[in-house]
């Protein structure tokens, strides 16, 4: 069996709990490429006063895309330059 990665591992403890997977598939998502979903994690990792660093919403983001989305995502050091550009959403 292959270990959870981080991402998998702060989703299934902090998320899950209010939504399923049901959330990502539904008619009106707010996520529609990997900067929406970077932003939607934010987002919502702040509203559940989680206190993550960047690296952690970033980790989430890359299980929910892998698992989930499948978008093409930026390479690493341009995902991270896009996630530092947009301020947290309060």
């Amino acid at each position: 069996m292959q270990a959870q990665s981080r991402g998998e591992l702060l989703y299934t403890t902090h998320c899950v709990a209010c939504h399923g997977t049901q959330i990502h598939w539904r008619e009106k998502r707010l996520v529609t490429d990997w900067g929406s979903l970077l932003v939607q994690v934010r987002r919502w990792q702040a509203n559940a006063a989680l206190g993550w660093a960047e690296e952690d919403v970033v980790q989430v983001a890359r299980h929910l895309n892998d698992t989930i989305y499948r978008f093409p995502r930026p390479l690493a050091r341009q995902a991270l330059m896009v996630s530092l550009a947009r301020p947290p959403l309060l």
